[in-house]
Parts: structure tokens; C-alpha cells; sequence
């Protein structure tokens, strides 16, 4: 009878098969298919870091942890895929293919291509870069980039490396290792276990439960030990190997002893020398006032300078070269790096300088590198003092985190290539067997026996570690903390590197650097008025400088903490509160001019001359200089040649010019009457929350920003807003519409948007608009210039000139005049003649208000009537002794 059935219905009997045969392929296998959709990552074979704060279920055996906001994202935004052979993952086209898509020819590739490297080769700008990128890529795939283990001699005392101790009972509330527990799925093993461990710092190692491994640094109780059969769970990296069981652990010596940082010690011993200091100048940018005012505070004469200017900061240079005739103990670097924030190029300079600093004559016992934003907290001789007291000791900061942590949110599992002025992330990596890594802070203070060590002997440590800082971001932040951990100068790490930093992270951490680095940075805040409490509380312990200062954001603190280290200035101390720094000089390379400054400046060098009834005509601009008086943008100063018309001597008139740009706001609206600013400008810095472009000068290349500041309610707190932005072309055609959004508080914010707009930028007038619900509450208005502006195109358009008297004021004149009459050709002869050969300042010859000189220009030709500069109190050549240099000749 079942055989007929079977028969009758065998189509039947196979469907209902097939379907049984489905069910129970899905039955075993979608578990680990939706494991693998709901969390990717954990495929990869990566291990979960948890905090200490953990349960495991009584019940189930299962675990759960305490919501750890900073390390979750460090684990969804960065989380790495632990193996050296990631590069061979995810491979692409080979060379031929994607070459092809790129079109780029002539750069042969030996190894296939990870997606990252892929999107480092099509962003890199240069052929040159590209073959970099490749060359690394495929050392690293071919097993001979990276030391796949490094010696340590750091003394270890009686502790055996990989040495069995046992297993042992542990307790959900009293945890046998308390350091740091890894969660691994995948890879766990004893091996793996023990080198998380070492590589954190631990003494022991303990795998538990199967994929749990344990750090800490506490002996078990041999009174918990169990046989070692009880722990027999096979381990998930493993199935041949046990790790662990429930609650069971079974623990290893990792093969280090303990670290403990050295204690400073406060006094010297009698009979101890003075120590020596060579300070280490990094400096970028343009704040040459700032950087004499660095070096009075800490300058004594048996000490030493050696200073390091970006390759890419001309001004800097050619300013600062000076000094190297007037002081013996002042010397500037010949090799130059271009430092980009991140870049592995700051190691190679640091390196760089100090082995210049070794050869050198000088007899230095100490390096502490600082830059133009350190300012010290304590004096020179306070300072000499403590280092005297710890002489051979090395001061570095460390993160104060768990180590595994650190590794992930520095990204020194990642590989990074240098070249086009970017850091380009191209995979992951594994870091070196047998160390501890160490990092922090990159300002240092380390001793000489150090850093000869360091950049002279360059054992097979040393040598190992330059090989990965050198394809690591923020390499400085750990290359010397590493060195130091794992040397023989372990006993000299003194956990301090004798600095406070601003750290605002709300406003530090904004990824403002993804333009330079494939990495989302941090950076501390300007220390300012209201964080003087901080500066203050230094007094008592070892800390000797703080930063950042920029006096350009506020001057204020800079001076209080002057006056509180060296004392107060005589009472009507010359122009104090005034600050000067230059965005512009002749002798700079011709793209220094991004936003326009330069051509603004050559148009109204031409306004200022009609005003004075074109008594001369004026020719090349020299400087232009930025000037802040009591932290208030006064304006931009013009510094520039003229061509007297009855004489034909050639003198240097300086103008005084003020932006004039408004917005305005609604009146009879609330939240129109609670914005303070409008402004259209460029570079805002979010993490100052201001504009650097203080100008507001645009041209046709400029990339503008709308900021607005919104002044905080305490009635309307957990309201927000949404405010539309309307750009206007000159034509009045809509350029682009863009949302600010606005949670409201009860302080003061500011707010910013870039709009989307099409390059070039219309020449002319635009137009802002700002809505609320459809509502103008709102509007600003900006001048785009054209991109070069010369004087004989004046002649043929006026209205450039028009639109532009809209949006400056000339408020002042001064001019300088030599003793000797220039030639035509003056400013050529001395481009010609090297930086620095163009110097003009034997005489200084004065100033008065437009509307008075232009009174004056009614009764003569010449230029008389106007008032020497260095006796106003607003032109760059006015005296400015709080940052004048040559006052240290005559005190030493």
C-alpha cells in the first residue's frame, strides 16, 4: 500500500523533500548569517574590547557589558581586523585595470590592491605620490615591511615570558586580573592573549570562557588554583587549544615586571651642576611677534635655540635668519620638513634636529621642543632648577587609558604613507611581538644620554620602531614613549612632560583635519581669559609651560600670564595691549594671495591716492599686516611704495584700512534681535569658532562661509531652530539655499555654513539672506573681487573701485621715508638680492587722519604734512618693545 502511495505521489513526496531539505540547511546555517549581517565586523576576526564593568549571566553563561559611549565609537567608526595578511583582503582589479580607470600609465605593481589603497591612489594628486603608496602596499604584503618582533631590554626581574601558571577560580566580583579584558570570537588563543597583555604593560595573561582574554598585574592566590583540566575549553582562535573555562582562567607570565613611572624629585643635590637646555622651536605660520616674545621669556645666555621653520613658511624663515649673526647661541635648521598635523614627517624632523643638535658645539644636558603657541608658566631658572634636580631623568606624558584602546583610537593599527601633503590611510597592520607601547603626548623633555641613544646607536629596537612610526599618524605621540619603555632607560620615564593643554574636546574634535590626514583629529583649545584659573593652579606643581596662546585670538591671557610669572609691566608700557602679524609680503611666494588680500590692498592703495588728489602714485605693496588692539580686530595695515609726483622720489606709505562689511537684522523679530554677528568670510575655525580671514577679503577662488552668532535665552532652552540661507549672485540669480540648525541654550553660539557654490565665484556683489519659517530675519552682503587687481586696470573700470569703497574704510596714513631716494627698481633689486636684503627702516616718518591729509594735499605736492609712522599708535612700524628681540643685546 506505501509503495503505491509513493507511486501515485512521488512528485508530491520530492517537493515536500526539497522543502524539508531547505529548512534544515537554513536551520544551521542563518544563525551565522545574521550574525555576520548585524555585525560585520566581528567576522573580520577582530577582538571586542569591554571594560571592567561587566556581568556575566548567571544563568546562560553569556555576557553583557556597560554601555562605554567613547570606546563604541572608537570600535564602529575605526575598528581594526587584526592580521598583517588584511592587505590581501578585499582585493580589486589588478594594476593594468584600475590604472586604466585612473589614467595614470607607468607605475608597475607587483601585488594586488586593498579597496583603501585603491582610494588612497585615486586621491593622490602626483605620480610620484601614487608609486609610494604602491611601493608600501606591496612590501607589506610581500612579509618585508614590518619586524614581526622586536628585542626589549627592559629589565623583566624574575618573570619568565609565556611561563604557565596555572588555572584558576575567578569571581564576577572579584576578578583575578583587573587590568583590562579583550573579547575575542574569533582569534583568541594563549599566544594572542599574552602579547595583548605584554603589549598593554601586564605581567600576567589569563584566557577565560573560550574567546576572553585578562590583563593584570596581580599574582592569583595560589589558594584559587585549580587542576589544570579544569580549564578545558577549546579556544575560539584554536579548537586544538584550550583557553579557559567558565569562570575559570588559566594564566601566564607575559615575561615583564611591573612599570612604575619614576617620581620627580623637587630640590637638586648641592653639588649638582645646573643643567643646560637646548629648546626646540617647531614653528609654523606667521606670528613672528609672538615667537620673539617666546624666546625673551625663556632666553639665557648659556642656553641654547635651535629652531625648525616648516619648509613651506618662507616669512617665518627669512625673519628669524637674522638672529643667527646676533645671538652665538641661536641657530635655524637647514633641513627643513613640511609638517603637516598627523604626518609621519614630524618624527623624521624631531630626529633630524636632534642629531644636529649632537653635533653641534653646544653642551646641552637637555632638548624640550615647544612651537609658537607654548608659552611658559614658570621661569627659566625655576625650570633649570627641577631638570638640575632629575638631571638623566626623561619626561614624557602617557594617555592615562587602557593601552588597547589607545592603539585603536591613534589608529597605530593602521598603516598610513606620507607624500602630497597627506597622511593616506591604506590598511591595517599588527604591531611587533615582545614590546609594550607606549604614547601620549609628543612635547617632550629628554635628557642627552637619551637621545644619543635614540638617533646615534639605533639598535635593533630603535631601527624596528622607526620603521613603523614612520608609516604611523601622529608618529611623535609614541615613537619616544616606546623607545623609553622597552630600553634600558625604562628607569628614567618620568610621567609627566611639564606642560598643561587646553583641551576642549566638544570644540577640538571636529575632524577639521580630514584635509590633510584620513584620520578625525583632536586639537587643544586656545587658552583665553575665563581658563586662567587652569594657568593658575599650575603654581604648585611641575608643570613649566601651557598652551596653546594666540594672541590674535586673545592677547589678554597672554599678558596676564606675563605679569604673573615675570611681574607688571611699568605703568604706560608703549602699546601693550596692540598685536601686529603680517599675512603678506613681497618677498612671498605669488600663491600666498588666496582670498585676494593682495589685490583688495592694490585697489585701495589706489582709493587712498585719489583722495589725496593723486599727489603721488603708488606702486608695489610691500606688507600687509593684520592689527588687534585690547583683542578687537582694528583692521589691516598697507604697507606700500609711492612715487612722489614733483620729486619723483620713491618713498613707503603705510594705510590703515577697516572692513566695512554688516549685516543686518530684523527688528521687529525675537530671534532676529538675538544675532549679534553676520559675516561672510573664510577659513572658519570651529574649534575657535571664529574666522581666520579677519579681512573678509574674497575672490573668485574664495570658498565663503556665513557665520552668525545667536545669543542665548534661558526661557527658550530645549527649543531649536532651523534657519534657511539664501545665496544671491550678483545678477540676482539664487546660487544656493543652506540650513543652519540651532539648538537653543543658554549661552552664547556661534554657528556656521559653507554653501555649495560654483567655481569661479561671480565677480561683484552677493546677497544673504536668512529665513526662519519663511520669514527674512536676515541679510548680509559681500564683495567677490577679482582675482589679480593691477592699477592700470583702474583706468579702464572704475566701478571695482566703487563697489569696493563700499566695503573698506581708510582710516589712517603714515608714511617712511629713507635717507636715501630709491630708484624705480628698488623693490626688484632687492628681491634679487636674497631674503631680508629689502629693509627700509633706518628713519620712520608718520601718520594723521584721511580726511586731514586730504585737507592738507590742497597746499602742496608733497607728502610733508603726514606724521612718522613709529609715532602712531596703530602702523607695524610703531614701536612695540614687549616683543622687540634686540633689547636681549643689550642685557647680555
Amino acid at each position: 500500500m506505501l509503495l503505491v502511495y509513493l507511486r501515485s505521489y512521488k512528485f508530491i513526496f520530492l517537493i515536500i523533500g526539497c522543502i524539508f531539505g531547505v529548512q534544515l540547511f537554513l536551520a544551521i546555517k542563518l544563525p551565522s548569517i545574521l550574525t555576520s549581517i548585524i555585525n560585520p565586523l566581528e567576522s573580520k576576526g577582530q577582538p571586542e574590547l569591554w571594560s571592567q564593568k561587566q556581568i556575566r549571566d548567571q544563568g546562560g553563561g553569556g555576557s553583557s557589558l556597560i554601555d562605554d559611549e567613547e570606546l563604541g565609537t572608537a570600535l564602529t567608526k575605526e575598528k581594526s581586523r587584526n592580521s598583517n595578511n588584511s592587505h590581501n583582503n578585499n582585493k580589486l582589479n589588478k594594476s593594468d585595470e584600475i590604472f586604466k580607470e585612473l589614467g595614470i600609465s607607468n607605475l608597475p605593481l607587483n601585488c594586488h590592491i586593498t579597496k583603501e589603497v585603491s582610494s588612497a591612489i585615486q586621491r593622490a594628486s602626483t605620480n610620484s605620490c601614487r608609486k609610494h603608496i604602491i611601493d608600501v602596499a606591496c612590501a607589506i604584503q610581500n612579509g618585508t615591511f614590518y619586524p614581526r618582533w622586536l628585542p626589549s631590554s627592559c629589565p623583566s626581574g624574575s618573570h619568565i615570558p609565556n611561563r604557565y601558571l596555572g588555572c584558576f577560580r575567578d569571581q564576577q566580583d572579584e576578578r583575578l586580573l583587573t587590568g583590562n579584558l579583550v573579547v575575542n570570537k574569533v582569534n583568541n588563543t594563549p599566544r594572542k592573549c599574552l602579547q595583548i597583555c605584554l603589549q598593554s604593560g601586564f605581567v600576567y595573561a589569563g584566557t577565560q570562557y573560550s574567546n576572553e582574554c585578562f590583563c593584570g598585574n596581580t599574582q592569583p592566590k595560589l589558594s584559587e588554583k585549580l587542576p589544570d583540566n579544569s580549564c578545558n575549553m577549546k579556544c575560539s582562535g584554536d579548537s586544538t587549544l584550550t583557553c579557559g573555562g567558565y569562570y575559570k582562567m588559566a594564566v601566564y607570565e607575559t615575561g615583564i615586571k611591573k612599570f612604575t613611572a619614576q617620581q620627580a624629585e623637587a630640590n637638586p643635590q648641592p653639588n649638582q651642576k645646573p643643567v643646560k637646555i637646548a629648546f626646540l622651536l617647531t614653528l609654523n605660520g606667521r606670528a613672528i611677534r609672538q615667537v620673539y616674545r617666546l624666546i625673551k621669556s625663556l632666553y639665557r645666555p648659556n642656553h641654547y635655540f635651535f629652531i625648525h621653520i616648516d619648509s613651506r613658511q618662507r616669512y617665518m624663515y627669512r625673519e628669524l635668519l637674522s638672529l643667527e649673526s646676533k645671538f652665538s647661541n641661536i641657530r635655524l635648521a637647514r633641513h627643513r620638513f613640511s609638517t603637516i598635523w598627523g604626518g609621519a614627517s614630524l618624527l623624521k624632523m624631531l630626529m633630524a634636529a636632534m642629531q644636529d643638535l649632537l653635533q653641534s658645539p653646544w653642551d646641552w644636558d637637555y632638548i624640550i621642543n615647544l612651537s609658537e603657541s607654548d608659552f611658559p608658566v614658570k621661569t627659566v631658572d625655576k625650570l633649570v632648577r627641577f631638570l638640575s634636580a632629575n638631571f638623566g631623568k626623561n619626561f614624557v606624558k602617557s594617555h592615562g587609558r587602557e593601552t588597547q584602546r589607545f592603539i585603536q583610537k591613534q589608529g597605530l593599527d593602521k598603516t598610513f604613507v606620507e607624500c602630497d601633503n597627506h597622511m593616506w590611510r591604506i590598511g591595517d597592520r599588527e604591531l611587533p611581538e615582545n614590546i609594550q607601547i607606549d604614547g601620549g603626548s609628543d612635547w617632550l623633555a629628554l635628557s642627552r644620554d637619551f637621545v644619543e641613544y635614540v638617533v646615534q646607536e639605533q639598535d635593533e629596537l630603535v631601527q624596528g620602531l622607526l620603521k613603523i612610526f614612520g608609516q604611523t599618524l601622529l608618529p611623535a605621540e609614541s615613537f619616544f614613549h616606546t623607545v623609553l619603555r622597552n630600553s634600558r632607560f625604562c628607569h628614567t620615564y618620568i610621567d609627566n612632560n611639564l606642560h598643561i593643554t587646553n583641551w576642549r574636546r566638544k570644540l577640538g574634535c571636529k575632524c577639521q583635519y580630514k584635509h590633510v590626514v584620513d584620520w578625525c583629529g583632536c586639537s587643544p583649545n586656545d587658552f583665553k581669559s575665563e581658563d586662567w584659573s587652569r594657568l593658575e593652579g599650575t603654581e604648585q606643581k611641575a608643570i613649566y609651560f601651557a598652551r596653546k596662546f594666540e594672541p590674535v585670538i586673545n592677547h589678554a591671557v597672554i599678558i596676564q600670564l606675563e605679569e604673573w610669572v615675570y611681574g607688571v609691566y611699568p605703568e604706560n608700557f608703549l602699546h601693550l595691549y596692540s598685536y601686529w602679524q603680517n599675512i603678506y609680503h613681497h618677498f612671498d611666494d605669488a600663491n600666498t594671495d588666496r582670498d585676494g588680500v593682495l589685490s583688495i590692498s592694490t585697489a585701495l592703495a589706489k582709493i587712498t591716492s585719489n583722495k589725496l588728489k593723486n599727489i603721488y602714485n603708488p606702486g608695489a605693496i610691500l606688507e600687509i599686516t593684520n592689527f588687534f588692539e585690547r583683542d578687537s580686530y582694528r583692521g589691516f595695515l598697507i604697507r606700500h611704495e609711492a612715487t612722489v609726483g614733483n620729486t619723483g622720489d620713491i618713498v613707503e606709505l603705510e594705510i590703515w584700512v577697516k572692513p566695512n562689511q554688516t549685516g543686518q537684522v530684523s527688528k521687529t523679530s525675537n530671534l532676529g534681535k538675538r544675532i549679534t554677528l553676520l559675516e561672510v568670510s573664510t577659513d572658519f575655525d570651529q574649534k575657535e569658532q571664529i574666522s581666520r580671514n579677519f579681512a573678509k577679503t574674497l575672490n573668485a577662488d574664495s570658498e565663503p562661509h556665513l557665520a552668525m552668532k545667536f545669543h542665548g535665552s534661558r526661557n527658550d532652552v530645549g527649543i531649536s531652530y532651523n534657519f534657511t540661507i539664501l545665496w544671491y549672485e550678483p545678477n540676482g540669480e539664487l546660487a544656493d539655499i543652506s540650513e543652519i540648525f540651532i539648538e537653543d541654550a543658554a549661552t552664547t553660539s556661534i554657528n556656521f555654513v559653507k554653501p555649495v557654490l560654483k567655481s569661479p565665484l561671480t565677480i561683484g556683489n552677493w546677497l544673504v539672506k536668512i529665513l526662519h519659517k519663511r520669514t527674512l530675519i536676515g541679510l548680509c552682503k559681500f564683495f567677490v573681487n577679482v582675482p589679480k587687481l593691477s592699477y592700470e586696470l583702474f583706468s579702464e573700470n572704475n566701478k571695482i573701485l566703487e563697489a569696493i569703497q563700499q566695503y573698506y574704510v581708510v582710516k589712517d596714513i603714515c608714511i617712511v621715508r629713507t635717507n636715501q631716494k630709491h630708484n624705480s627698481n628698488s623693490r626688484a633689486r632687492g628681491r634679487g638680492s636674497g631674503a631680508g636684503s629689502y629693509n627700509t627702516r633706518p628713519m620712520f616718518l608718520g601718520s594723521t587722519k584721511i580726511n586731514r591729509a586730504t585737507s592738507a594735499a590742497k597746499f602742496g605736492t608733497n607728502l610733508d604734512f603726514l606724521m612718522e609712522c613709529r609715532k602712531t599708535s596703530w602702523s607695524s612700524l610703531a614701536p612695540d618693545p614687549k616683543s622687540d628681540i634686540s633689547l636681549l643685546l643689550t642685557n647680555t
